[in-house]
């Protein structure tokens, strides 16, 4: 399966300069960063959550994980992850567990951790278990305008990275 189509058009209407970086087959972020030989600070990872009924994305580096106590305090109620049959539901072009980090696609908010802010380029999934897009910060947050705020920290058990926080 390759990035969906709507991603690459969004991309190219938009004329955002990227590059696409093909992989194998990873089930996790820090695995493709891995495979990459990139460092999992600055690959992004993309997970689907809800707040009651409400879809959302978090968005952060591959070797980070959600403080759900934080993010639920900064929305102002219970954030849980958004369960598998769900994701196919709303993200219906995307392969399980490689969601694109552009939600504007999909009518659903971005909220990005400030340690991927910092960084000049980022790489995200693309839809795909094979697929990344390396593309600038800035392209990103003109494009998506995601909501800035702290709510991930970094993980030191690397076994941690691959339950539910893939």
């Amino acid at each position: 399966m390759l990035m969906p189509q709507r991603l690459e058009w969004h991309l190219n209407r938009n004329h955002i300069a990227y590059s696409l970086i093909l992989h194998g087959p990873t089930p996790s972020a820090q695995a493709a960063a891995s495979l990459m030989h990139i460092p999992g600070k600055t690959v992004a990872k993309s997970i689907a959550l809800r707040v009651r009924e409400k879809v959302l994305l978090a968005i952060v580096p591959a070797s980070y994980l959600i403080n759900f106590e934080k993010l639920s305090a900064i929305l102002g109620d219970r954030v849980q992850l958004l369960e598998e049959e769900k994701c196919g539901e709303e993200f219906p072009d995307c392969e399980t567990g490689a969601i694109p980090s552009f939600g504007e696609l999909y009518d659903v908010p971005v909220f990005l951790d400030t340690a991927l802010a910092e960084d000049e380029e980022l790489v995200f999934g693309a839809g795909t278990l094979s697929d990344s897009v390396r593309m600038s910060n800035a392209d990103f947050v003109r494009l998506v305008k995601p909501t800035i705020c702290s709510f991930a920290e970094k993980c030191s058990d690397v076994a941690k990275l691959g339950k539910g926080q893939a």
